[in-house]
């Protein structure tokens, strides 16, 4: 089992920055990819960016240039730097884990970006 604890979620204005953390604990596997997905009310969850054990990351188009993940392997922990928020950003983000053929998520945290 993995458990996820995330923080850094909250209000921001337009044009704004918040970061958002996400510490795994329990059976961590060396070799796994952690990422941020975020859901909107009455839309599907999606990726927002996605980085693997050696680094490697994967944005969606709506968020590059925008945000940077990056994580801290020794403390088990992905961060997801938010800079030039949008409204449309204002979802609930959650942590997602996947390592030893299984996938774990955070509870999610709340964004909100007023205009």
């Amino acid at each position: 089992q993995v458990q996820l604890v995330e923080s850094g979620g909250g209000l921001a204005q337009a044009g704004g920055s918040l970061r958002l953390s996400c510490a795994a604990s329990g059976s961590i596997f060396r070799i796994a990819v952690m990422g941020w997905y975020r859901q909107a009310p009455g839309n599907q969850r999606e990726l927002v960016a996605s980085i693997t054990s050696s680094s490697t990351t994967n944005y969606a188009d709506s968020v590059k240039g925008r945000f940077t993940i990056s994580r801290d392997n020794a403390k088990n922990t992905v961060y997801l730097q938010m800079n030039s928020l949008k409204p449309e950003d204002t979802a609930v983000y959650f942590c997602n884990y996947k390592g030893g053929f299984s996938t774990y998520w955070g509870q999610g945290t709340q964004v909100t970006v007023s205009s």
